[in-house]
This record gives C-alpha cells, sequence and structure tokens, in this order.
C-alpha cells in the first residue's frame, strides 16, 4: 500500500463519515422544522465530489506525496473541523434552514460569510497538488466554482428568507 492510497483512504473514509453526519443532522435539523432549500442542484454537487475523489484514486493512487502541499492540505482539515464544530448539529452537506435561528456568527463565520466553502475549494484544489495532479487541481476548481456560485446564491436567499420571516 503507497502512502498516497493511504491518505485517499483516510479522505475517503472521512468524507463518508460526513455524509452519515450530515444526514444525521439534515433529520434532526427537520424535526424541529427546519426545511431544505434548493435540493436541485445537490447531486450535481455530490457527483461532482466523488468524480474528484474518483480521479484522485485513479491518478494518484501511486504517486509520491509533495509534503508542503500536504501541509496545506492538513491545515485545511484543522480549518474544516473548526466549521463544522462551530456548527455543531446545524452542520450539514445540504442546505437547511430553521426557521427563527439566528445566523451563527461564531468561530470562522466572524470573518467569513461561507468559510465551509472557502475551505473546500481549497482542498479540491489543494488535495490533487499532494499528488502531483496539477491539471486535477485545474478542472474540478473550475468546475467546483461553478456548483458554489449557484450554491451561495441559493443558500443566501434561503437565509435571507428566513431571517425576513422571523
Amino acid at each position: 500500500m503507497t502512502s498516497a492510497e493511504i491518505l485517499l483512504g483516510l479522505v475517503t473514509a472521512q468524507r463518508a463519515g460526513e455524509l452519515v453526519l450530515s444526514h444525521h443532522n439534515t433529520r434532526r435539523l427537520k424535526a424541529r422544522g427546519a426545511f431544505e432549500a434548493a435540493a436541485r442542484h445537490y447531486p450535481l454537487m455530490v457527483a461532482l465530489h466523488a468524480a474528484w475523489l474518483v480521479s484522485l484514486w485513479v491518478f494518484g493512487h501511486d504517486q509520491p506525496l509533495n509534503g508542503l502541499a500536504l501541509i496545506v492540505y492538513l491545515f485545511l482539515q484543522i480549518l474544516r473541523f473548526w466549521v463544522m464544530r462551530t456548527l455543531g448539529p446545524r452542520w450539514t452537506t445540504r442546505i437547511i434552514v430553521l426557521p427563527g435561528e439566528p445566523l451563527v456568527s461564531a468561530g470562522p463565520y466572524r470573518y467569513l460569510t461561507h468559510p465551509n466553502y472557502a475551505v473546500v475549494a481549497g482542498e479540491i484544489a489543494v488535495l490533487p497538488l499532494v499528488l502531483g495532479l496539477p491539471w486535477v487541481a485545474v478542472v474540478f476548481t473550475i468546475l467546483n466554482a461553478g456548483i458554489l456560485f449557484i450554491r451561495i446564491r441559493a443558500e443566501t436567499r434561503a437565509l435571507e428568507a428566513a431571517r425576513a420571516a422571523s
């Protein structure tokens, strides 16, 4: 087993665990009266992330690791966990709005409106560089930017509508 395969195995397990946590949090939020906004683009986002991960496995499983890029990627993981911890049971991979709840303004949300998307954009660009795959970084960064353009606008509209209704 190569070091790249170990890294990709850890990333794959992390993403699978996050999907389980997201599903759990989504169910609990909906039980409290939350609703999902702009669900139509979600399958496209999941497909993009799956294709990114598959491309890393196919083209990077036997590549040596770039140490500097790996350090940047690990730093992004610290930021990811900071975002997830700040949101706690409100963290999901979907746009879930809980009417009447104030927007989160603690942790990384003091500095950025959408820190999770900044972290994900960084991960999509940096992990391929860890594996020496700059073309994967470029292709998926561009595709992710398109999805984030749609998603951030949809999330902003949903949160503003919920805040106006409160």
